[in-house]
């Protein structure tokens, strides 16, 4: 089972833990709806619509209400420490989190223990505690995009907010930004860079460069890059070798936003339906490679 931590941004949101499912545009985990506009909720919303593709279960999701204070994700990760080693999930996917080095640490202290061990993957701001505590190394995977790439590759950088100047310009400069990361241990065993052009990667460089098909109007449209790491997680989940894996969802994420028809007033939320037949296009072109 594939299952996504991540917070909102409503304080008044309770902290919730159960099966996640997609009703009339809300997610919906234990009689609390969340809409779907970005962030963790296009996380999970994408992995619903994979799934349901994909003939899965329904992904397990934990979140709660966090506005910035840090209130929100302390009481996540709290609750977190204790049940994860009850479960048993495929596939980890921590999202949206304030950083905290203690609790990840404890975390990471669970996770170790468990047999077998989830394929792990992180985004947003749990990828960067996992940088600032030094433990990058045990992820299965990185999603970032190209600002948070930078962060990454800063080895002297505490915090995002302290990247240097130097390393936030051209896409062009990705290759470079890669390899520095994993330099200095900073990356995890893969990386799926978001952007213009995605990034496929590991530690002896670009692996896979996928920018087809392009649409402009993407780049303007929020929470794509959180449909990514829901497309990618729910494949790694359904069991395709991660390679594989973060490949097709390059692919699917921008066939969807083709058959959207996107301009800069687009949704994410217009995005998400058209991912079964986006997916159901990338594989048959796939099948009919090896025959």
């Amino acid at each position: 089972m594939l299952a996504v931590v991540g917070t909102v941004p409503n304080p008044e949101f309770p902290m919730v833990a159960g099966i996640a499912t997609l009703e009339n545009g809300d997610i919906c985990i234990q009689g609390r709806r969340v809409t779907v506009k970005r962030g963790t909720p296009a996380l999970l919303a994408a992995a619903i619509k994979m799934g349901e593709a994909l003939s899965q279960e329904e992904p397990f999701g934990y979140l709660i209400g966090d506005i910035g204070s840090g209130d929100g994700s302390q009481k996540l990760y709290q609750y977190l420490v204790k049940d994860l080693k009850q479960k048993n999930f495929h596939t980890l996917v921590f999202h949206y989190l304030q950083p905290h080095i203690g609790w990840h640490s404890r975390i990471q202290s669970v996770i170790e223990k468990l047999t077998p061990k989830p394929n792990l993957v992180a985004d947003a701001g749990f990828m960067y505690v996992a940088k600032m505590s030094g433990r990058s190394s045990a992820y299965d995977l990185f999603t970032p995009d190209m600002g948070e790439l930078a962060f990454l590759a800063d080895e002297l950088a505490p915090h995002p907010f302290y990247t240097r100047g130097f390393l936030l310009h051209e896409e062009n400069r990705a290759p470079d930004l890669i390899a520095r990361a994993y330099q200095h241990g900073n990356a995890a065993r893969y990386l799926l860079v978001k952007g213009r052009k995605d990034y496929f990667a590991d530690r002896n460089g670009v692996q896979a460069i996928i920018d087809h098909p392009m649409e402009e109007a993407m780049e303007a449209i929020g929470g794509t890059g959180d449909t990514l790491t829901g497309i990618v997680a729910a494949l790694i989940s359904s069991g395709m070798e991660l390679r594989q894996a973060a490949i097709v969802a390059a692919r699917v994420n921008r066939l969807a936003g083709s058959y959207a028809q996107p301009s800069p007033g687009t949704q994410v939320s217009e995005i998400i339906p058209h991912l079964p037949k986006a997916l159901e296009e990338i594989l048959k072109g796939r099948r009919e490679l090896i025959q």
